[in-house]
């Protein structure tokens, strides 16, 4: 789970950075969008992770990334969050902010936020205090308890409560409750933290049909006021919530567009889906 967002010089400093004389700036190259990768080749022991992949998110969109095992899907999604540096390529985030000169909790401070397959919640704790530590990732434990919330802050968690519909289970511990919800949680955990971009690594393995529903529900809401990546296997899930989806093959772009003419790409029936 990614740290808390807040001011940082070296990210303001990276939104101001100039551009060398006749080169494209950064602002130019996203194009008005959150996210532009361009270039990006990942190597591991001679294995080409990723090979020239370019990529770009727009502001607002719920983009599903789909693909092989071994795709790049992962790699790509460490590149993005300054886990995995890349041999080569640019990565530029919100106003022209240089992802490939910061770290990772730079880069979460950004405004970056990624979930992983396994939910990782302070199950000894309540879901209302998993959402107040998320708040406050800079304090240690005994001191985020201790500490008196202002009434703004209680509203923050209240609404994230809400929007990941975890309401009535706010004084459950977090251990207690279902798969699905812990799921929820780690989402509403990110939303506390108030990200632009949010990844999300294959949020429905394990779920109910029911909690599956709801968990496209939720993403497809906070598309719109923050752009979210979706990795995913499970194709009836993806075309529940597709507007865009991406293929990746070999750790390059094998195929882009609605559900419809991805599935229909004489490509991805070869390569992805096998026939």
């Amino acid at each position: 789970m990614s740290t808390e967002v807040g001011e940082n010089p070296k990210v303001e400093g990276a939104r101001a950075a100039g551009e060398p004389s006749g080169a494209p700036s950064a602002s130019d190259l996203l194009h008005g969008s959150i996210l532009y990768l361009e270039g990006i080749t990942v190597s591991f022991d001679g294995f080409r992770a990723l090979d020239n992949l370019s990529l770009l998110i727009e502001r607002g969109e719920l983009r599903c990334i789909i693909g092989a095992n071994g795709a790049g899907k992962s790699t790509m999604m460490d590149v993005v969050t300054g886990k995995t540096r890349p041999d080569s390529g640019q990565a530029f985030f919100d106003r022209g902010i240089d992802l490939l000169t910061m770290s990772e909790p730079e880069i979460a401070i950004a405004g970056i936020g990624r979930k992983f397959q396994k939910p990782t919640v302070f199950e000894e704790h309540s879901v209302f205090v998993n959402l107040e530590l998320a708040m406050k990732a800079r304090r240690s434990v005994w001191a985020t308890l201790t500490a008196r919330m202002s009434g703004e802050q209680r509203d923050r968690i209240e609404s994230v409560l809400e929007t990941v519909g975890l309401t009535e289970c706010r004084a459950l511990r977090a251990g207690a409750i279902s798969h699905g919800q812990k799921q929820w949680l780690e989402i509403g955990m990110l939303l506390m933290q108030e990200p632009q971009l949010l990844l999300v690594d294959e949020p429905v393995a394990g779920m109910t049909h029911q909690e599956t529903e709801r968990t496209a529900e939720l993403l497809t809401s906070l598309a719109g006021d923050r752009s979210v990546v979706v990795v995913e296997h499970d194709m009836e899930f993806v075309r529940s919530i597709a507007r865009r989806v991406t293929v990746l093959h070999e750790g390059r772009v094998l195929a882009e567009g609605d559900m419809d003419s991805v599935q229909n790409d004489p490509k991805v029936i070869k390569v992805y889906l096998g026939e």
